[in-house]
């Protein structure tokens, strides 16, 4: 199968463009031809084996979401069998949809969150689903979601075309690695105002409660952004710079060196409709790492039934605060989950299997 992939960006350490490199690598491992056309950014890379990247220069941004004039035109002459597109960034989504309509060739979205903005973008996005919106998921012959737990009512008359496959991890990338953790509490994301969804509000929160009693934990914020400075600032309001710490962007092939140095990985995602699923999570556990979540987390289920570590209700600093206290006073339980993280990778979130699964959806749509 000759797959177009169409992510907003190329090589940034967003969630759906890790999502599309990571099963762009699965499928030519298969055998498939996969070309992944999208905005180039200032990071990075080297496309996964028998992948193809086709980097296309933003002339604006609407929010999040990169304006390319080039792509309808590269969608048009590339060579395939079926367009995969994803949200939350319309432009390349719609695109992908007009040209997959021209072809006359199956379109596959991965529905991964809402699409929402502040301002002038937030107007764009409340327009935006209520017209294209609609549009495109009638033309989608099939709709990817990656959490059970995430299907909104308004989805309900393409309930039909939606299939629920979670987002893998790369479990020989990120692997337990036995060393001295000098961090206690690790937490990842791209620090922009787009994503104060992650959490990092909540977790500098809870700090501030914890060091009344452990003055001593040590805390390392991964990821650079635009937002680093406010919450470096936020930091020494609350009283915990000497606490935190901030490395700033963290290259793909160092993150495995990174997360064996925490005791704990925490992510306190905040938002369903804006959380994509937590990728970060799968690679703490794959890493062999405790995890501290909340009920938002695509796989909380699962790190419930394998105690794979804590889950606690969204926005709460009281209840991440205890959670973090309770594994860092216990070691071997913290470890004990790590093992059981890892297991659980293993057994149901390795990318060979998640690849396996979509090629499954591509196949019958094109046998149809």
């Amino acid at each position: 199968m000759r797959i177009l992939q169409t992510p907003p960006r190329i090589w940034t350490a967003g969630g759906v463009e890790t999502y599309v490199r990571q099963l762009s690598g699965e499928l030519a491992c298969k055998g498939h031809p996969v070309t992944i056309i999208g905005a180039k950014s200032t990071s990075t890379g080297s496309p996964p084996p028998g992948v193809r990247v086709i980097p296309l220069r933003a002339v604006a941004r609407i929010g999040n979401t990169p304006i390319t004039p080039a792509l309808p035109f590269v969608l048009l002459r590339e060579d395939a069998d079926l367009i995969h597109t994803h949200l939350p960034t319309p432009w390349s989504a719609d695109w992908s949809r007009i040209i997959a309509s021209y072809r006359e060739i199956p379109l596959v979205l991965t529905y991964h969150s809402g699409i929402s903005g502040q301002g002038a973008a937030g107007g764009i996005a409340r327009l935006y689903n209520r017209t294209m919106l609609h549009s495109l998921f009638d033309r989608a012959n099939s709709v990817i979601i990656t959490r059970k737990a995430f299907m909104p009512a308004w989805m309900t008359p393409w309930s039909d075309k939606v299939t629920i496959i979670p987002i893998g991890v790369n479990t020989t990338e990120f692997f337990p690695v036995v060393r001295e953790r000098p961090v206690d509490v690790m937490f990842l994301s791209v620090l922009d105002p787009f994503h104060h969804f992650k959490g990092l509000d909540i977790l500098l929160e809870a700090v501030r409660m914890i060091i009344r009693d452990m003055p001593g934990i040590r805390v390392v914020v991964g990821g650079g952004g635009t937002a680093v400075e406010s919450y470096t600032a936020r930091t020494r309001v609350l009283g915990i710079e000497p606490q935190v710490s901030f490395t700033g962007y963290i290259p793909q092939e160092d993150l495995n060196s990174w997360y064996s140095r925490g005791k704990i990985f925490v992510f306190p995602s905040t938002d369903p409709v804006l959380e994509t699923f937590g990728i970060v999570l799968l690679e703490a556990m794959a890493a062999g790492r405790p995890v501290i979540t909340t009920e938002i987390a695509g796989m909380a289920d699962d790190i419930r039934s394998y105690d794979a570590g804590i889950v606690i209700p969204p926005g709460n600093p009281v209840a991440l605060a205890g959670a973090i206290r309770s594994l860092l006073a216990d070691p071997d339980r913290a470890e004990q989950m790590g093992a059981m993280g890892r297991q659980l990778m293993n057994d149901r979130y390795g990318w060979p299997l998640i690849a396996t699964r979509i090629g499954e959806v591509y196949k019958k749509l094109l046998v149809e």
